[in-house]
């Protein structure tokens, strides 16, 4: 019995994306191969990887296994590479990057625009969701979160802090009742997350500020922003994202002011990779300068 890396590469997709035609997307084939390879895996082992239902391909206790002898061979390939290419200069391949779609609107398409002109060979992918990425099951190869997360085989390096103020458009203060203090936040349409929806206790800002209900929610802070420009009441917005939403003042500037972190997390087995290590050093510098240039515009 012998492997290859061409079938591990077929498995590890179908694990990750746990289903056939996940792992046909991100392998550019057909499903109907990827259906093929991973049966005829599945019979040079003898035994079952995957548990097939309704809701996609779920690993066995024999797939689980196999899964983690896999990424450390995808490792070492991946370390193979940078080790033979290490003299080049400019990064190459595809990185997938995690984020919250705050950071992924305003603040990642010009920081990997900027990386990407300088490596032309490199593809970049922002995946935006208002969720935890689970980098274990390789969705990303990297994330941004708003807290260092506290469980798994991860390596967290803090990016920058950032800020945010409550904020309404000039129409809507134009037309609305007196809004000088905090406690006039009462007889104010409220913009924020939808309550059960927020996925870090860190993005939890009308709570700790004690505001009224939520009369327009999104699980989407530019959802939100877009709110809040259209006069739709008040909110807490990020400071980097005003320079994107003209017509928006922040507002109680001297009695609400909140500051949070970004984070880069990233799998602990990629520390070895000197290519996402480069590209870590880039996302990091850049975000800082870009964090700062647009809080100064605010």
């Amino acid at each position: 019995m012998s492997l290859n890396w061409n079938d591990m590469r077929v498995f590890l997709a179908v694990a990750r994306t746990e289903s056939l035609s996940g792992a046909g997307r991100v392998l550019q084939v057909d499903p109907a191969t990827v259906g093929r390879r991973i049966g005829r895996l599945e019979q040079t082992l003898g035994t079952p990887l995957f548990a097939k239902s309704p809701q996609g391909y779920a690993l066995t206790d024999a797939g689980q296994r196999l899964q983690t002898h896999a990424e450390r061979a995808e490792q070492a390939m991946q370390g193979a590479q940078d080790a033979l290419t290490g003299t080049t200069a400019t990064l190459a391949g595809q990185i997938r990057i995690g984020a919250p779609d705050g950071v992924a609107n305003f603040l990642l398409p010009q920081v990997c625009a900027a990386i990407g002109a300088e490596n032309p060979d490199l593809d970049i992918q922002i995946v935006a969701l208002p969720r935890v990425f689970n980098l274990s099951r390789r969705e990303a190869d990297m994330a941004v979160t708003v807290s260092p997360p506290t469980a798994g085989r991860l390596t967290v390096q803090k990016i920058t802090d950032y800020r945010l103020h409550l904020a309404a458009a000039d129409s809507y203060l134009a037309q609305s009742s007196t809004l000088t203090s905090r406690a006039d936040l009462g007889a104010h349409r409220i913009i924020g997350y939808i309550p059960d929806m927020i996925f870090d206790k860190e993005l939890d800002y009308l709570s700790e500020l004690g505001a009224p209900r939520v009369t327009l929610a999104s699980n989407s802070v530019s959802v939100q922003l877009n709110a809040i420009r259209q006069g739709a009441g008040v909110g807490i917005v990020h400071d980097f994202s005003l320079p994107a939403a003209p017509g928006v003042t922040r507002i109680l500037t001297d009695q609400i002011s909140l500051t949070r972190s970004f984070y880069l997390v990233r799998h602990a087995d990629d520390r070895r990779l000197d290519r996402l290590n480069r590209f870590a050093t880039a996302l990091i510098a850049g975000l800082r300068q870009e964090v700062a240039r647009l809080e100064s515009l605010a």
